[in-house]
């Protein structure tokens, strides 16, 4: 868990300094600064969603995924929890929602939770964490200067999520196969190009509600001998 709590601390001292930078800065520049990190955290998202090697497989996760994230409503309730902190939080900053939910997602959905959680948890090793901490802190610095005090409270999703995946990182050690992980991250990279759409404001996506698709790719080796069987069926039905 060190990584964790340091990745989280990072997130909240980066936080916290951007909201005492933010009086400084002129709102034309924080508009274009928010859409330089967007456009940014598209390319992020881009490089980590190329590395796929089963596109079927990250269209199934996805769908399915999505629908899960329906079904429980995870945007709503990280909505709700903006929400929650906006009243205890806000002196007439309506924007603390907007930040904790966008840097939530940003922090826990990326290639670097996933891998860093699981091999704290899986070796003890937490350098992947350490540097997820610093560039999560330097980012934060720039969006708390533009969305508030939420982007800091984000310090509690991420230390709950990626807290939770170390923790059941033991239990589903014998599932996770290189192919597994690479085909997680490639789907958190999707996710995050959609979240930089939320950002430049192109359209609003539940990035939220599909959350569940990242771990879907941990149940394909149970189901793959399945599925070959359906495409042969279909093959000779056609």
């Amino acid at each position: 868990m060190l990584g964790t709590i340091v990745n989280a601390l990072s997130i909240m001292a980066g936080g916290l300094l951007g909201i005492f930078l933010r009086r400084g800065i002129p709102e034309s520049y924080k508009t274009t600064i928010m859409q330089g990190l967007g456009l940014s955290v598209f390319v992020i998202g881009l490089g980590g969603a190329l590395k796929s090697e089963n596109i079927l497989l990250m269209i199934f996760c996805v769908v399915i995924g999505s629908i899960i994230g329906e079904i429980i409503a995870i945007e709503d309730n990280l909505d709700k929890m903006g929400q929650m902190l906006e009243k205890r939080f806000s002196k007439g900053d309506g924007s603390i929602a907007k930040g904790f939910v966008i840097a939530s997602l940003i922090y826990c959905v990326g290639a670097m939770a996933i891998v860093g959680s699981l091999e704290s948890g899986l070796t003890g090793n937490h350098q992947t964490l350490y540097a997820k901490s610093l560039i999560d802190g330097v980012s934060a610095i720039i969006f708390a200067s533009t969305l508030g005090v939420g982007v800091a409270l984000s310090a509690i999703a991420v230390f709950v999520y990626q807290g939770i995946i170390t923790l059941s990182a033991t239990f589903i050690k014998d599932f996770l196969t290189t192919d597994v992980v690479t085909e997680m991250s490639a789907i958190g990279g999707l996710l995050i190009m959609g979240i930089s759409i939320n950002i430049l404001d192109i359209k609003k996506i539940k990035v939220g509600n599909m959350l569940p698709a990242v771990f879907l790719p941990i149940l394909y080796p149970f189901v793959q001998p399945y599925l070959v069987r359906l495409l042969e069926i279909l093959n000779g039905l056609f």
